[in-house]
Formats: C-alpha cells, sequence, structure tokens
C-alpha cells in the first residue's frame, strides 16, 4: 500500500456562541474562522482524515500540504507510522513547525489504520476501557458567584469534577479556589488551570492556597520553559503538578520534567500539542512507567480514543464555556463519555464539510 494523494479541505467553523474569555492577558475565544481538514489516500482506495481546527488553520494547512507535506508523503506506505512520525520532528528541524500541526499526519495515519481495520481507533491502539469520566473545564467567568452557579449546575448535569481557569490575579485566583471548595464541599475532585499566568513567587502562593484547599491537581502555572522552575514549585507546595501540555518535544520534553521531579502528578497528553497520537501514546507509557498519569488534555475526538487506550488517565476533559452551563454532547447524564464506535477517528459532526469529506464525518452513537 501507498500513499497516492495528500490534500487539504476548508472547513467553516463558526464562533462560539455565546463568546468566552480566558485569564487577564489571553484572547478569549475565536471569532468565525475556515478550519482544515487533512486527507491521506492511497493505491488501495482507503483514506484517513485530520481534522485541524485552530485560528488561521486552513491557510497553514493549504501551505504545509502544498511546501512539506504532500512532497514528504506521496509514495510513502501508510502502515509506517512510526517511521513517518520520525520524519515530521526531522521535517520540524528546518521548517519549525507550528505545535498542533505536528500531529496532523499522524492522526491522519492513525485514521486510516482504523478504517483499514473496520475498527475505531482506540480499539486498534489495544485498548483499555469502553467509558470514562468527565469533568467540566470552566472558561473564566466574571466573578466568584458566577463560578459558584456554574459549579451547581454542572454537578446537575451529571459531571464528576470541576477544573477552574479563573483570572490571572493570584490572590483573587486563591480566595476563588477556596470558595468553590467551601461551596461543593470535601468531597469533589477539584482542578487548578493557571493557564501560564504567573511566575515562580506567585505559583508557590497559589499552589500553597490549592494545598489547602485539598485539590487535585495544579496546572500550568506558569509558562514551561523553565523545568527548574516547576522542580522548585513541585518540592514546595503539596498540590500535586500536572505538566508539560505546551512545552515542544512530547515524550522527550516530558521525561526531563519526570526526572526532575516536577510531575507529582503527572504529564499531559494529547493529540494537538504532544505530536498526534503515538506522541500520546509515548508519553504516557512513560508517566506509567514512573507509576504517574498522563492526563488527556481537550475536548474532541481524536482524545476521546486516547481516553480509551490510555490505562493512567483519569478524566475526559469537557469545556463549559457559559455561565448557563451546557453538557458536551459526548457527555451523558451520569458524567460518562463512552468509547466511539466509527470506525477509525471520525471528523467532528455539526459542521458544514464539502461532500468529498462527508463519508469521514461522525455518525454512529457512541456505545
Amino acid at each position: 500500500m501507498k500513499i497516492t494523494h495528500v490534500e487539504s479541505f476548508r472547513v467553516p467553523v463558526p464562533a462560539a456562541e455565546p463568546p468566552f474569555r480566558w485569564r487577564h492577558g489571553l484572547a478569549g475565544s475565536a471569532p468565525a474562522a475556515e478550519g482544515g481538514v487533512l486527507r491521506i489516500g492511497t493505491d488501495e482506495g482507503v483514506e484517513g482524515v485530520a481534522f485541524f481546527s485552530r485560528p488561521g488553520a486552513a491557510v497553514l494547512l493549504d501551505d504545509l500540504v502544498e511546501r512539506v507535506f504532500r512532497p514528504e508523503l506521496i509514495g510513502a506506505d501508510p502502515l509506517q507510522r512510526e517511521w513517518l512520525w520520525h520524519r515530521v520532528w526531522e521535517l520540524d528541524r528546518i521548517h519549525e513547525l507550528p505545535l498542533p500541526t505536528l500531529g496532523l499526519i499522524d492522526v491522519a495515519l492513525w485514521d486510516l489504520a482504523g478504517r483499514l481495520q473496520q475498527l475505531p481507533t482506540w480499539r486498534v491502539l489495544g485498548g483499555f476501557r469502553t467509558e470514562i469520566p468527565a469533568y467540566a473545564s470552566t472558561s473564566t467567568f466574571a466573578s466568584t458567584e458566577e463560578f459558584l452557579d456554574v459549579a451547581d449546575q454542572v454537578l446537575a448535569l451529571g459531571y464528576r469534577a470541576i477544573k477552574l481557569h479563573a483570572w490571572g490575579d493570584v490572590r483573587r485566583d486563591a480566595a476563588l479556589a477556596q470558595a468553590v471548595r467551601d461551596h461543593v464541599g470535601p468531597g469533589l475532585p477539584l482542578m487548578y488551570d493557571g493557564s501560564a499566568g504567573f511566575d515562580l513567587p506567585d505559583a508557590l502562593y497559589l499552589g500553597h492556597a490549592l494545598t489547602d484547599a485539598g485539590y487535585l491537581w495544579y496546572e500550568e502555572p506558569m509558562r514551561e520553559f523553565s523545568v527548574t522552575a516547576y522542580a522548585r514549585l513541585a518540592h514546595a507546595v503539596g498540590v500535586p503538578l500536572l505538566v508539560a501540555e505546551t512545552s515542544d518535544g512530547a515524550h522527550m520534553n516530558s521525561a526531563d520534567f519526570i526526572a526532575a521531579g516536577a510531575a507529582t502528578f503527572g504529564v499531559r497528553a494529547s493529540t494537538t500539542l504532544r505530536g498526534g497520537i503515538t506522541g500520546a501514546m509515548r508519553t504516557a507509557h512513560l508517566a506509567d512507567a514512573y507509576r504517574l498519569r498522563a492526563e488527556v488534555h481537550g475536548s474532541d475526538l481524536p482524545n476521546q480514543h486516547l481516553c480509551m487506550a490510555i490505562a493512567n488517565t483519569t478524566y475526559y476533559e469537557s469545556l463549559v464555556t457559559s455561565v448557563r452551563a451546557v453538557r458536551e454532547p459526548a457527555v451523558d447524564a451520569n458524567g460518562l463519555v463512552h468509547a466511539p464506535s466509527d470506525p477509525g477517528i471520525a471528523l467532528p459532526a455539526g459542521l458544514d464539510y464539502p461532500s468529498a469529506l462527508q463519508p469521514y464525518v461522525q455518525r454512529k452513537a457512541q456505545i
């Protein structure tokens, strides 16, 4: 089997409604834009796709397909995913590929592998579970009162845990963390994500507050450039750290966080930021060797497959971005996400795809 065509497609992606915010200093929800779909096809008629939804995705993907991906992939064996994954990192050495693009080829090839075997990709990966609890991962709301009201709503919707994305004001965030703990009681798992808003002194202050409030994990308080700073934080606070979400290098970089003692809860694994499914699985197996968690980051179909394939992950991350909380369609009334059943990975339903992509859109109910 050989790769015979590599194509990019543009897909309209509507703006979030209502729009939402992240912490001070970060852009909020993206406006309506064009996403991209990468399609890789073979001489035996089997194809695979990967969806790229970041702002600017369509233009970026068109360029990468023409200039980098197609010349590299035509004539290659699509089942040699390991070889091609290494080739992407070789290409990155010269092209400095944007982090979310490093896994696009890999995701499309894993989708192709599932379609070839007529199995969902999580089963091709080996499979560990058929359902996983979801946590409500908030956007940033205007007040403590709004956060508390959303907490009540998501618990009524069935969510099993809550993660806060707060304001990036260390004392205000510390007070919010304690207010949410007091509101929901001692038994509910709570997590906090700093979205890289702090330096080490402020991260320490907030880390002590989260320790006192009994939070399950503390995520990305600082930019992930200095492993040393994270190691100092990990050694100083009691709340466990979940690290290596946005740092480049997939498992290679995650290894340094672990070796430094900075990953006291675990490391992040995702298709979008850790080099596709292959990079995410490498990261998970690395973490498992140290008896750490590899928590899957992000709400989308590829990461649902990861959740079902990775043994040492705890939750599916489900975004809740409105003060009128809505349960993501993948999450049931008991707060569970069930394993996808379509062959391969599939494209997310509900978008206006061109007719050539309709056969790849998610169709079956999850099991």
